[in-house]
């Protein structure tokens, strides 16, 4: 139920804050004000008309009276402040032209806890170019997703933001308008109609460590139409993409200031080099198999939630996303979702404590935390811990030497995603799973991981054709009437190694737009009218499998 007239009379305040901080802030209180550049904590007044193209960028200001933790006291006063920091938050409100398009709850977790007891003015990003990693942008994204793009078509428009606190209990209460503010957008669409495509570069490819330009490069055009869309941001936040066959660089293209040099943050791809490394360990004697269950890891019995299901979770179920643990990515509502177990300072814990289905059928579900159980199983049985066993079995011998983890709050290397590498080492190491994991004449991996990395283990729910391996992703494109199978890694932002085995092909794309809604759909487009095309129409031709 959506109380929107719960509001109390104002009781003393609970937190100490900011307060207003000068004049300019005494004068605008209650107000959220638009500019196309960061405002750096200066003072501005919202400009009569904003300019909203392709590459123009919208920030906002929200200047307050009060802090977002007093407000929810005043909301609900019986109301802890444990229990107000874990429940409540930001509600936005978004009109276009008058009409209400998107309302959204922001999660509690974001804005810190420190910030909702003390800010009383907020200088966020809405849009931001590179991308900015904040709630604010993800706000945008979602607000764009769920009508916002459907109402800012080209011309003149007057967006409203509206800002209310809100707390989740019984029912939603909603407080009174705390903030907002108005601007007009004048939007205007991307093009190439005036480029000229044929001036635009296409990359020759260099030497890099034992991989050789190939002598059949794609066809210029598709990748000089590609490179123009990609500028003028109708295909946004692309940072490379890398071709390979064999040891045979197809495409080397770096956009949005990326270079060879750089590492990118390919989120949940990173999920992929667990599996790889839990094969290794395996074949090493770490480990007994894949079958191996979680009672002999864990004193399961001593988390949250027990139930005898819990134990014989094998890796094999981790490693397929279908194991028991009701975990769900997808599920904003799942006691196991990833966002819950980030502000936790011990994710594993989190990860036990998640209860159970309470069906036995096998079902694949996204389920990030199981990930981070794998990586910590790892950590306690290869020598040295995880991320040294990962440079000395995975990332020497492939002649990679540039590799950064994030880590866990216990300091181990993040199996959730997360680690970076420039784009032709992604591209290294699709090409040794490529090769059936041989690299320079020598095992790696073993054949019979790459297999049953490279096995529909387990159909994607509500996905039609589509499958999931051992922490690896399966469908099939269709390009010029021809079926290209590819198992592939995906990473939040648009990132991806795929690997075409019939067609000895590796494909790396990068990207950094983190929780946008086109990031992953502009990826398929991206292969399907451009680069699988530009590789097919060089003359390109399957090879036989490596050794």
């Amino acid at each position: 139920m959506n109380c929107s007239s719960c509001g109390v009379s104002k009781v003393s305040d609970l937190v100490e804050t900011d307060g207003i901080t000068n004049d300019f802030h005494r004068q605008n209180a209650g107000k959220v004000l638009f500019s196309s550049k960061p405002s750096a904590g200066k003072e501005y007044e919202t400009p009569n008309l904003l300019t909203l193209s392709a590459k123009d960028e919208l920030h906002l200001t929200i200047l307050l009276d009060n802090s977002l933790t007093n407000y929810l006291h005043w909301l609900a006063p019986e109301v802890s402040i444990s229990e107000l920091d874990t429940s409540g938050n930001y509600q936005f409100t978004f009109l276009v032209d008058g009409e209400t398009i998107y309302i959204s709850n922001l999660h509690p977790g974001a804005p810190r806890v420190e910030e909702k007891h003390r800010q009383t003015r907020l200088d966020k990003p809405l849009l931001s170019y590179p991308f900015s990693d904040w709630w604010s942008a993800y706000l945008w994204n979602r607000f764009m997703s769920n009508g916002g793009l459907a109402a800012l078509t080209p011309g003149e428009h007057d967006l409203r933001i509206e800002i209310r606190p809100y707390l989740e209990r019984e029912q939603l209460l909603v407080g009174e308008v705390i903030a907002a503010g108005d601007v007009t957008l004048d939007v205007i669409p991307p093009s190439i109609e005036d480029v000229d495509i044929d001036a635009i570069p296409v990359a020759k490819p260099l030497p890099y460590g034992g991989l050789y330009p190939s002598e059949r490069l794609p066809t210029r055009g598709l990748l000089q139409e590609l490179r123009a869309k990609i500028e003028a941001r109708i295909y946004r936040d692309i940072t490379s993409v890398v071709a390979l066959q064999r040891d045979s660089i197809l495409i080397e293209e770096y956009y949005n200031n990326a270079t060879r040099e750089s590492l990118h943050d390919v989120r949940s791809v990173g999920k992929t080099f667990t599996s790889t490394l839990l094969g290794m360990a395996i074949a090493d004697g770490y480990l007994e198999s894949e079958s191996q269950q979680l009672g002999t890891f864990y004193p399961l019995r001593e988390y949250d939630n027990y139930d005898e299901r819990k134990s014989s979770v094998a890796l094999y179920d981790l490693l397929t996303m279908s194991s028991a643990f009701l975990g769900d990515d997808g599920d904003p509502d799942s006691p196991g979702n990833e966002e819950l177990m980030y502000p936790t300072d011990d994710w594993v814990r989190f990860a036990l404590n998640v209860p159970v289905k309470s069906s036995a059928e096998r079902q694949w579900n996204y389920f990030t935390a199981g990930v981070v159980v794998l990586g910590d199983i790892l950590h306690q049985r290869v020598p040295n811990g995880l991320e040294d066993y990962a440079k000395r079995r995975l990332f020497t011998p492939l002649g990679i030497t540039s590799q950064v983890w994030q880590h866990t709050p216990q300091g181990v290397a993040n199996t959730a995603g997360g680690i970076q590498m420039t784009s032709l080492d992604f591209a290294k190491y699709g090409l040794l799973y490529n090769r059936n994991g041989r690299w320079d004449g020598k095992e790696v991996l073993p054949q019979e991981w790459v297999r049953k990395s490279f096995t529909k283990q387990i159909a994607i729910t509500d996905r039609a054709k589509e499958y999931y391996g051992f922490l690896f992703w399966n469908k099939t494109y269709v390009v010029e009437g021809r079926e290209l199978e590819t198992y592939y890694c995906a990473g939040n932002g648009g990132n991806r190694i795929f690997v075409f085995p019939q067609e000895n092909l590796v494909v790396v794309v990068t990207a950094t737009a983190y929780g946008m809604n086109y990031a992953h759909s502009q990826v398929d487009e991206v292969m399907e009218l451009y680069v699988l095309p530009a590789v097919l129409k060089a003359g390109f031709t399957p090879l036989p499998p490596s050794d």
